[in-house]
């Protein structure tokens, strides 16, 4: 029987009394991972709630933090959580004057900074936002009484007991990426989280004996409510990734059952082994080759011959058990959201032993919609709608018969955009079905298919819609492309700005003995990014193959503005900075770049 959690302070609790002595949260000091109780975890939690009430927060209050994950960021959300107050979490990425909109347009009392630079902004900032107080900060001397050590001891010698919620009131705001101008303000209530971890219990045959390895960002739905929310309330423990390039290192000491990531880090792992085995002798590739085909056989439910079954037995022995040994040699589940996963790079994760499933939500949905789950599984899809949730597809919003734009109801739905009434009515129908923005299709046995984003959709010249990020995600697969952005609305023609992968191609410099020089200007990468570009859109209609391309050094990264926190592409950004050199080639009469990739 599914647990019915009524608030996510009912959840904290709940877990932290029946698996008071299980590891809960892992982190890494000084080379080796330490791990606190749910029980102590519990005693954090109720010192820090004290800690804030010293300070005024009560219901209502919103608590704003500048954190990567963390222990403290957890204590910090339960706690406020158990005062009725609304926690808003932000990226330690984002630029200042971000934290200060999002401060603002909230009214927030508290914010919490992660480290002494962060803070030190934080406090410049607060002079512009009047709601303001107080500017904590994680990593400050017990002695600083704005420290979260100060407010810990704080509420142990004042404790102040957890309230519990209405599942109408709000838990949090959660602000979109803002791939279009000003990030809004997700606000989700208890209820809404809850009913997706209620969802989640019935579907999931989660653990307390599972564990994570947790980089995707709490501060987004999908880490938070699929990953935090949801492993916590199972008596699941999390180990806290330091830092990105040290993610498959971590991997191997955490060992992880279960990895929640975005496409993005699928991809990698797609590549990074395909490029292991390009180093291998022609045996050991033709059996991982062979392997892989018949173990997307079996997958698949289709019959494998006698000698494949051997093969693939000989495959999953030699090859692929030391491939999941690199991530832990526990990892079971692979959880892929945010963004639609390629079907290429799912069945080839799937094919090395490590179960694949794709859901699907947004930010408004708090975030899960769909899911597939253990025998209702369709790689390709989605899934299925949740327990509680309801699908449709309006077809009138396109003008193909078979995609529509997806439109959700159930418990999940936000209650709205802070401020935004505008935006509410854009959105939410009277009977508060949500219009998703994305664009997919139901097949007949109710999995949905992502197509799309409808306002990514744009129209060339001739009249023929395209919507690149599908797109996108195919080029990518090229072990020489990195990154890709296709481009051509109101043109006559899609053309792409490509940025290569600089590892793969300096090892094909290399073994070719080219020399690379400038890498833009290189008559020998032009060719082979032509090449790469021409077989992975084999698949694409004439229309949608980007027939020219520039090339640029400078990878799309969060940190130059390029990409969301989730690993989106942030267009607007990318065209504010290449829009000319697209522009250039649609008026370029080079025989070269007039070659169709």
């Amino acid at each position: 029987m599914s647990a019915k959690f009524k608030n996510l302070v009912d959840l904290w609790e709940r877990s932290c009394k029946e698996f008071a002595d299980r590891e809960l949260f892992g982190t890494k000091k000084d080379g080796r991972w330490e791990w606190i109780s749910y029980g102590e975890f519990k005693t954090l939690v109720d010192d820090f709630r004290g800690g804030l009430a010293s300070l005024g927060v009560g219901p209502g209050d919103k608590v704003g933090i500048v954190s990567d994950n963390r222990v403290e960021w957890a204590v910090a959300c339960y706690a406020t959580y158990g005062l009725k107050a609304e926690y808003v979490p932000m990226y330690e990425a984002q630029k200042a004057d971000e934290w200060q909109f999002i401060l603002d347009d909230c009214g927030a009392k508290v914010v919490i900074g992660a480290k002494a630079d962060i803070t030190a902004k934080l406090k410049k900032v607060k002079d512009g936002v009047a709601s303001l107080e107080h500017v904590i900060c994680l990593e400050a001397d017990e002695s600083d009484d704005h420290s979260y050590a100060a407010l810990l001891a704080a509420g142990k010698k004042k404790p102040v007991k957890a309230q519990q919620p209405e599942p109408s009131d709000t838990a949090g705001f959660i602000y979109t990426s803002g791939t279009t101008g000003n990030p809004k303000g997700v606000i989700l209530s208890h209820g809404n989280i809850a009913s997706n971890i209620n969802a989640i219990h019935s579907i999931f045959p989660f653990s307390p004996d599972d564990r994570s390895l947790s980089f995707l960002p709490w501060a987004h739905s999908f880490g938070q409510t699929c990953e935090l929310h949801a492993l916590l309330s199972m008596g699941a423990s999390l180990g806290i990734n330091d830092e990105v390039p040290n993610l498959v290192a971590n991997l191997a000491e955490v060992k992880p059952t279960i990895l929640f990531a975005v496409p993005r880090i699928f991809n990698r792992i797609y590549d990074g082994v395909n490029k292991q085995m390009a180093d291998k002798p022609g045996f050991i590739q033709s059996l991982f080759r062979a392997g892989i085909q018949n173990a997307t056989l079996k997958n698949a439910g289709k019959d494998v011959s006698l000698f494949g079954g051997i093969g693939l037995g000989l495959a999953d022995k030699i090859i692929f058990s030391k491939i999941r040994d690199k991530f832990g040699g526990r990892l079971r589940f692979a959880v892929s959201g945010s963004a639609a996963l390629a079907k290429e790079v799912a069945e080839f994760i799937d094919a090395l032993g490590i179960e694949v499933y794709e859901g699907y939500g947004l930010t408004e949905t708090s975030p899960i919609a769909t899911a597939n789950f253990p025998d209702n599984r369709k790689i390709g899809s989605v899934g299925k709608a949740i327990p509680g949730v309801t699908i449709t597809i309006d077809k009138s919003v396109t003008d193909d018969p078979k995609n529509g734009e997806i439109l959700i109801k159930g418990p999940n739905i936000m209650q709205g955009y802070h401020n935004r009434d505008e935006e509410n009515a854009k959105v939410l129908m009277e009977d508060r079905t949500f219009r998703s923005g994305d664009m997919g299709y139901l097949d007949d046995e109710g999995y949905l298919y992502i197509t799309g984003r409808i306002k990514e959709q744009y129209k060339l010249e001739n009249g023929k819609y395209v919507v690149p990020s599908p797109l996108e995600e195919e080029l990518k697969l090229s072990p020489f492309i990195a990154n890709v952005m296709i481009h051509g609305a109101n043109k006559p023609f899609n053309v792409a700005l490509v940025v290569p992968d600089m590892d793969s191609l300096k090892k094909w410099a290399t073994e070719t003995g080219v020399d690379l020089g400038s890498v833009e200007k290189s008559d020998k990468v032009r060719d082979l990014l032509e090449k790469e570009l021409k077989e992975r859109s084999a698949g694409f209609k004439g229309f949608e193959r980007p027939q020219k391309f520039t090339i640029t050094v400078d990878d799309f990264t969060t940190e130059n503005g390029m990409l969301t926190p989730t690993m989106k592409l942030k267009r607007r950004n990318v065209l504010a900075k290449y829009e000319a050199d697209l522009d250039a080639l649609y008026k370029s009469d080079d025989k070269r770049e007039a070659k169709r990739a």
